[in-house]
């Protein structure tokens, strides 16, 4: 579980590609996380099919780069409502006016 107030991007798909990054890179440094959830089902299209999405294909093959280095890696569709932890804490660091970034077990306060 972890969170960090990103800059805004362009597009939202955008920010999803860059959590995602975010999220990849910090699990190789902190776990050995290789399963991850989102509830962006063009998120899991773009990292299936990149070629699919031309628009961000410098994103993508960034992401590429990093998943080479995951033995196992696995994206699933986790609904809004069965996230709400993920979703508050998203939320929470959107309006968080100062750099944010958390990784951990528990929800910080």
């Amino acid at each position: 579980m972890g969170t960090r107030n990103l800059r805004r991007w362009e597009t939202a798909l955008h920010s999803e590609l860059e959590a995602l990054k975010w999220a990849l890179e910090s699990m190789l440094q902190h776990s050995n996380c290789q399963h991850f959830g989102t509830d962006c089902k063009d998120l899991i299209a773009m990292i299936k099919e990149p070629q699919a999405w031309p628009n961000f294909s410098l994103e993508l093959e960034a992401i590429q780069i990093i998943l080479m280095c995951y033995s196992d890696f696995k994206i699933t569709y986790v609904p809004r409502t069965q996230n709400e932890i993920a979703d508050s804490l998203a939320r929470n660091a959107r309006f968080f006016h100062r750099s944010l970034c958390f990784i951990g077990c528990s929800i910080p306060v």
